[in-house]
Order: C-alpha cells, then sequence, then structure tokens
C-alpha cells in the first residue's frame, strides 16, 4: 500500500496542474467579475502559474521518488493541454469577445489545437530529451499570461495583431526550431550561460513591465534559442 501511494505522487501533482488549468478556463468566462476581492482575469493568471509550477513538481517528484509510469507521462501531456493550451486559449478568445472582436475570437482554437500536436510531436520525438524542437506549450501560456496583462494595462490592439500573435505562437510550437531547455544539469556558468542570461533578463522585464514584462520574456527566449551556444573546450 505505501509503495502505491509514493508511486501516485507525481500523478497527484500532475493532477493538480490539469485542476489549475480548469480553474483558469473557468475564471476565463467570468473576466467582467472578481472573486474574493480580485479580478478574474488576475486570478486565472495565478491559477495558471499554478500549474506551471505543479509542472515542474510532478517531474521533480517522480525522479526524486523514481516513479516512473507509462501513465504520468501521458497523464502529464493531457494536463498541460489543458493549462498551457487551453485555458489560454479562452483567455485571448473571452478577452477578444469583450472588445469585440465578434467570429474573429475563434481564431483562439488554433491555440490548443497546435498544442496538441506539439505535445504529440514532444512525445513520440527522442531528439527532443535534452532540448526542444520548437516552442514549449508551457512558454506558450507564460506569453500569453503575459501580452493579456499588456492589453490589459494598456490598449487592446487591433484584431489583426491578435491574428498574427495567434499565428506565430500556433506555428512557433509545431516548428523545428531548435530551442534550449531550462533545465539545470549543473550551476556551471559556461554550461548555463543562456539560462542565467534568461533569469536575469526575466526579472529585468518584470520589474520593469510587470506581469505584462513576461511576454518580453518569451520572446527574448526565443532570439537566445536562436544564438549558437559555445561549446566548451577541452583541454
Amino acid at each position: 500500500m505505501f509503495k502505491k501511494i509514493i508511486a501516485n505522487i507525481p500523478n497527484t501533482i500532475t493532477c493538480l496542474n490539469l485542476l489549475s488549468g480548469a480553474m483558469a478556463v473557468i475564471l476565463s468566462f467570468h473576466l467582467s467579475e472578481t472573486f474574493c476581492g480580485m479580478p478574474a482575469l488576475a486570478l486565472a493568471f495565478i491559477f495558471i502559474g499554478a500549474a506551471a509550477v505543479f509542472d515542474f513538481c510532478d517531474g521533480a517528484a517522480a525522479r526524486l521518488l523514481r516513479a516512473y509510469s507509462a501513465l504520468g507521462k501521458e497523464l502529464d501531456s493531457l494536463s498541460d493541454l489543458v493549462s498551457f493550451g487551453l485555458a489560454p486559449a479562452m483567455l485571448v478568445f473571452n478577452s477578444m469577445q469583450v472588445y469585440g472582436c465578434g467570429a474573429w475570437s475563434f481564431a483562439a482554437l488554433f491555440i490548443p489545437a497546435m498544442g496538441a500536436l506539439r505535445l504529440a510531436k514532444f512525445n513520440i520525438d527522442d531528439r527532443q530529451t535534452t532540448s526542444f524542437l520548437g516552442l514549449p506549450i508551457p512558454a506558450n501560456a507564460i506569453f500569453w499570461v503575459g501580452a493579456l496583462a499588456w492589453v490589459d494595462s494598456h490598449v487592446f490592439p487591433p484584431v489583426w495583431v491578435m491574428l498574427v500573435l495567434i499565428a506565430a505562437t500556433g506555428l512557433l510550437m509545431v516548428s523545428n526550431i531548435p530551442m534550449f531547455s531550462l533545465k539545470f544539469k549543473n550551476f556551471a556558468l559556461r554550461e548555463n550561460l543562456r539560462r542565467y542570461v534568461l533569469i536575469i533578463a526575466t526579472i529585468i522585464f518584470v520589474v520593469c513591465e510587470g506581469v505584462a514584462g513576461l511576454a518580453w520574456t518569451i520572446l527574448f527566449y526565443l532570439v537566445l534559442s536562436l544564438v549558437p551556444e559555445r561549446k566548451a573546450v577541452e583541454d
């Protein structure tokens, strides 16, 4: 019994990821309301952030407890699709509805469709064990959290700008653009220079722009990924 409980700890954390994404989806349909004194949009951002934390913790727990399973792998992908594909898409959809974009709002469905393809490709592609091909789906969600925060504090852009962003993020997820992983194998500066640069840039963007700075973080991540990584020179 104890072994079964231990084996299911990572899957339980993964389910918390999924439930957080589901809460963000529900909140996206109540953008004009407040809950516990907070705007629904801000709460949705928090739940997507919580989903990202749970997404990191389930893998860490699986490695720590050596509780790997085929079930966990599939559950992780399904949860990611809800939290980082469907949830940001529904936030985009309902935001466009609020700002009078009409039928163009349904273009947001392109995001979870491409997210599903991205996850399916990742699960069968053994080239993505230490790096990525295409924009990771959590990065897609982070971008949209930042972009919608910018819209909320500034001005809603023309419809064509939203359509371009939807198409771009969707296509980036299924592209073959090499992108570095954010996981640290060690803390050596030479081997993790881009990761440290990204962390510093994220802090600067968030301090200067608040939550909206997360959108700039993902754009910077894309640029950094295009810069060839310097290999350590062997003696």
